[in-house]
């Protein structure tokens, strides 16, 4: 299988840092050619799924602009420019939690849409989560930090309490990694 080719591009929506929209020119592999082929650029951002030292997991209880009621919701936050995700992932840790974590495990990184971009999620697993400061996130919504037990968080799965994508597969791959330990 070839790959697609983008042979040309056109910014249409610049609006800073947060979205770009552009319009690319794409040609595949059989030679035919797509003219007006939008594309998404959003800044990459980390998931982390914590898990202090007694084995809670750390969540919110949240609500976002574009998710109906309240959500339950893993740390998360942008990658800044220049930042690796790991170092990201610690950062939005420490800010949104006061929690510091000895162990860290990458549970990948995934195209948020494969046909149009929108940037790149990296999902963490982080244990031994340990309390060291007071949290210092300067968030827009209204959030709740909450300690869920495993099953907490197995039955919240299960009911769709998790009401974005990235949120459930982060806590859904962090509890098959946590099987196979």
């Amino acid at each position: 299988m070839q790959p697609w080719k983008t042979l040309s591009r056109r910014t249409v929506l610049n609006y800073g840092r947060f979205l770009t929209v552009e319009e690319h020119t794409v040609e595949l592999p059989d030679g035919r050619t797509i003219p007006r082929w939008p594309w998404i650029i959003t800044p990459d951002y980390i998931n982390v799924a914590a898990v202090t030292a007694a084995g809670a997991f750390l969540c919110f209880r949240q609500t976002k602009y574009a998710v109906k009621g309240t959500s339950l919701a893993p740390v998360g936050g942008h990658i800044e420019p220049g930042e690796a995700p790991l170092d990201a992932a610690q950062r939005e840790l420490l800010e949104e939690t006061g929690y510091e974590a000895t162990l860290w495990t990458p549970l990948g990184q995934y195209a948020v849409n494969g046909n149009r971009g929108a940037g790149v999620a990296h999902l963490f697993l982080a244990r031994g989560a340990r309390r060291v400061t007071e949290p210092s996130g300067g968030d827009l919504e209204e959030q709740e930090l909450l300690a869920l037990s495993r099953s907490e968080v197995e039955a919240a799965l299960d009911s769709g309490e998790f009401k974005v994508l990235a949120w459930a597969t982060v806590m859904a791959l962090a509890l098959r990694h946590l099987e196979d330990q």
